[in-house]
């Protein structure tokens, strides 16, 4: 059974059971708990849901759209069949000024990746999304917004910090986005991939997605073994990934639980 399912679903247990009942921006009301946090050693497993199915390839390239390309153009998430983006999609084409548009602007990936070769005991390894300045320029402020980076030995540890974390569609994605990032960001940089950790402050379930979830929890006796991540061999060049040197081996799932996304 997967770390990825035990902890994830400790957290839905919890938010279902103990929860605070309230509205908010989309009009769909959630049930939230503050301060959930899940981790995981990547030299261990691979973090990613079996008990339901997450679109690994999906979410890879996502990922890249943002770290690699640094991109806040939707029309370059849809050339690569991913539409995850389109319900905001300004009319010029982008997200305003959100997500891989703050990295570009202060090259914090080109930043973290020199510290990381040159000054890897460094305590000020951060990657932030979150610029005040920028804010009412984004169609949606980063939720996903924030990583700390920290080498011990030869292991590379990471912490994601999530404002806000829909535990039924954004959180399998992010956990399993972030611990591949954590794996090219090793394999370009010489190191093993080590801790990861992930933190939400506001971790909710929308109340159209509890039978979802509910059913979701009722396979957890049925989870599978974590599958393994596999890089490429020649990938030295983070701006030289593709989706295809990344891939999974033994991912079984338990299928799909349909939920709607709350724009």
């Amino acid at each position: 059974m997967s770390a990825a399912d035990t902890q994830y679903l400790a957290i839905v247990e919890r938010i279902l059971k103990e929860g605070y009942y309230a509205n908010n921006r989309t009009g769909v009301p959630t049930y939230k708990l503050a301060h959930q946090i899940m981790q995981f050693d990547l030299a261990k497993e691979f973090p990613i849901l079996t008990t339901k199915f997450v679109a690994f390839k999906t979410a890879v390239k996502e990922l890249l759209w943002i770290w690699q390309k640094q991109s806040n153009d939707v029309r370059e998430l849809q050339a690569m069949g991913v539409h995850v983006w389109d319900e905001w999609m300004r009319e010029d084409g982008t997200i305003g000024k959100a997500y891989g548009y703050q990295i570009k602007k202060y090259k914090q990936l080109d930043n973290l990746l020199h510290m990381l070769k040159t000054d890897s005991q460094s305590r000020r390894m951060i990657v932030t999304l979150w610029n005040i300045e920028d804010l009412p320029d984004m169609a949606l402020q980063p939720c996903a917004y924030e990583t700390l980076w920290d080498v011990s030995g030869d292991r590379l540890n990471c912490m994601l910090v999530q404002r806000s974390g829909d535990m039924g569609l954004g959180v399998p994605f992010n956990m399993t986005q972030y611990a591949v990032l954590v794996h090219l960001v090793a394999k370009v940089c010489g190191l093993q991939p080590g801790q990861f950790t992930h933190v939400i402050n506001n971790a909710h379930i929308y109340e159209n997605h509890v039978d979802a979830l509910e059913a979701q929890l009722k396979r957890l006796h049925e989870a599978k073994e974590a599958p393994m991540l596999k890089v490429a061999d020649d990938v030295h060049d983070f701006y030289a990934i593709t989706h295809d040197d990344v891939w999974l081996e033994g991912y079984e799932h338990l299928g799909k639980l349909a939920m709607e996304v709350a724009v």
